[in-house]
């Protein structure tokens, strides 16, 4: 098409014509040989023969010809300005955050007194920081207090309750054991099982607890992926006689997947390439009363922890219509993508439409998909 506009050599045109449709028709011959290890998927014979198709009728529709040379120069020159300044964005909060004034005092521990009482310094803050022993003073109460999962019931031998820590890669069990009878509780114990990608890797021992006694015990269970975990178990006890056993069964524990899900970038081409090889997809409808679309948008991404892919250019302006890409990794390296297709009826009418979730794993597709933030969207709204 470049060489019909800078040159009027028709014969040496229609020959770029040719030989540009024979390659294209020999790609698709190839991919649905059987000689290929994968075949071509419909979509890029879609696209291929959309090409031929163009190639062969460009001359008699000039629109055809303003596309591919003008509008998507314009397409690919509007992608690369929103990289740049997505790019130009994130080195700007980095130089923020690295940034110091002129009048700064600069601490050098080496040269430093000890006997200088200059404050605080910044480099014992930061090592406090590292080894996470400033987070417990910072994090909040009510999120100690949702971490608390009650175990038995209070009219049982034995109240239990634990505290759930969850580290990168694997979750610490703290229980509190209380003896609400008048009686001695020997060889006590507590006894964890799991149901998923979870392993107990160490066990709490037997003790004795003594009538109204306390005791607190640890478990740690090893995470190995994101998929839906279960922890279950019972609390066990000898009774008046040594041949006698009490059992007292635990609720359960469900592992938030939430805790392993953190947002991630991706270009499109890598999108659409993990959108194709993956295999496990759950497609969740919706049904909203939020108030505009760009608000379920990010109410999305907050209850997934998801990324929006979409560029900011295109979700701009209003329009009963929104479509967007959304990707997330996790502590494992599992990827997990998300498309959203919502409309809404008129300005203040429900949102409907519905979210498909793609992973390589059944499980992180599942899970995302029955999060219990999904279904809460748009109600407090209404």
């Amino acid at each position: 098409m470049r060489h019909a506009q800078i040159s009027k050599d028709t014969a040496r045109t229609n020959a770029l014509r040719g030989e540009a449709m024979l390659i294209m028709i020999s790609i698709i011959r190839v991919g649905q040989s059987q000689f290929v290890k994968a075949p071509i998927d419909e979509d890029s014979v879609d696209r291929i023969m959309s090409g031929v198709r163009s190639l062969s009728e460009f001359t008699q529709h000039k629109q055809i010809e303003t596309v591919y040379l003008d509008d998507t120069r314009k397409a690919f020159r509007a992608m690369v300005q929103a990289e740049e300044k997505k790019r130009a964005a994130k080195e700007a909060v980095e130089k923020a955050k690295t940034a110091i004034h002129v009048d700064d005092v600069v601490q050098i521990r080496q040269l430093s007194k000890k006997n200088a009482g200059s404050g605080v310094d910044e480099i014992d803050v930061d090592l406090e920081r590292a080894t996470g022993g400033g987070e417990s003073a910072a994090e909040d109460l009510s999120s100690k207090l949702s971490r608390v999962v009650q175990l038995t019931g209070f009219s049982d031998p034995v109240y239990a309750e634990t505290y759930v820590t969850v580290h990168q890669f694997d979750i610490v069990l703290d229980v509190l054991l209380v003896n609400q009878t008048s009686d001695t509780l020997q060889n006590l114990s507590v006894e964890f099982a799991t149901l998923g990608d979870l392993k107990v890797v160490e066990r709490p021992t037997t003790q004795n607890l003594g009538p109204h006694g306390f005791h607190n015990v640890q478990c740690t269970i090893k995470v190995s992926s994101t998929d839906t975990g279960v922890i279950f178990g019972n609390v066990v006890y000898d009774g008046a006689h040594s041949t006698d056993t009490n059992v007292v069964i635990l609720n359960d524990v469900h592992v938030d997947i939430m805790d392993y899900i953190q947002p991630a970038s991706c270009t499109e081409t890598q999108f659409r390439t993990m959108w194709t090889e993956f295999e496990w997809e759950n497609k969740v409808n919706i049904n909203s009363k939020a108030k505009t679309l760009r608000d379920f948008l990010e109410q999305l991404m907050a209850a997934t922890n998801m990324n929006c892919l979409t560029p900011e250019a295109s979700l701009k302006g209003d329009c009963q219509f929104l479509s967007a890409n959304l990707y997330a990794r996790s502590v494992f390296g599992e990827d997990a993508l998300a498309n959203l297709s919502i409309e809404q009826d008129g300005e203040q009418g429900p949102i409907t439409g519905f979210v498909r979730i793609r992973s390589r794993s059944q499980g992180l597709a599942l899970s995302l998909g029955s999060l219990k933030g999904i279904n809460k969207i748009g109600v407090a709204a209404a």
